[in-house]
């Protein structure tokens, strides 16, 4: 007899994870970039999870569950439209950045590699970790609990001046918010640092003072705002 394939909680709530994915809903794969150049470069790319789930149980089957119940609660493509790796290459970063320019990205461990190799493909070199984001939190992990995201510095040319502080601490402590949602406080460390620069935010979320912001959730914010 052959035995009955078992059925997995990944394909249970397939149809319910689909419903909950969100779409770009622009025709184009992103909007259109500034039309000048900055000197500080702040992006929190959308990394792609290949669709899964935190704190999911997708090692047990349907048939392990005497009634079966949601196993996740959230999922990056949940709360914004993700982008795999090439994707994110298409993005023309490097018009927009000047001879002396530093690109500040947000990235969590396992995409460091991919966060380095997208860097390069923007038109900088890697040069260091700028912050470490301790969230006061920790996430299952497949090899140790995790409590970290990452801001990796690139330079293209040589760092921008005037300078400002040179005090800033690489770590921060700082309680997770909403699903990612990226500490406030990092942005001002970067405008202490360079204070006279001009910078725009990536990937951003809402309108941010002395910053032009560019994105799918700032475009819609400020669609918003007007009334369109």
């Amino acid at each position: 007899m052959t035995a009955k394939k078992k059925t997995s909680i990944y394909e249970v709530y397939s149809k319910d994870a689909e419903a909950r994915t969100k779409r770009n809903p622009l025709s184009q794969l992103y909007p259109s970039l500034p039309k000048k150049k900055f000197d500080i470069i702040y992006a929190d790319p959308p990394w792609d999870y290949g669709g899964k789930m935190q704190f999911d149980k997708s090692g047990l089957t349907a048939t392990q569950l005497a009634k079966p119940k949601k196993v996740f609660i959230s999922a990056a493509s949940f709360k914004y439209p993700t982008l795999k790796l090439d994707q994110l290459k298409e993005l023309d970063v490097s018009s927009i950045a000047e001879d002396d320019c530093l690109l500040f990205m947000w990235t969590t461990s396992p995409h460091l590699t991919q966060a380095i190799e997208l860097g390069e493909a923007w038109g900088f070199k890697y040069r260091t970790v700028a912050f470490i984001w301790n969230k006061m939190v920790h996430n299952p992990g497949q090899y140790t609990l995790s409590n970290c995201e990452l801001v990796l510095v690139f330079k293209r040319g040589r760092i921008p001046t005037p300078r400002g502080a040179r005090n800033v601490q690489q770590l921060l402590n700082s309680p997770r918010g909403k699903h990612s949602e990226k500490p406030i406080e990092i942005a001002e460390a970067i405008e202490r640092m360079f204070p006279s620069q001009k910078k725009i935010e990536l990937f951003a979320r809402r309108k941010k003072k002395d910053w032009t912001v560019w994105g799918l959730e700032a475009l819609q914010s400020l669609k918003e705002i007007l009334g369109e």
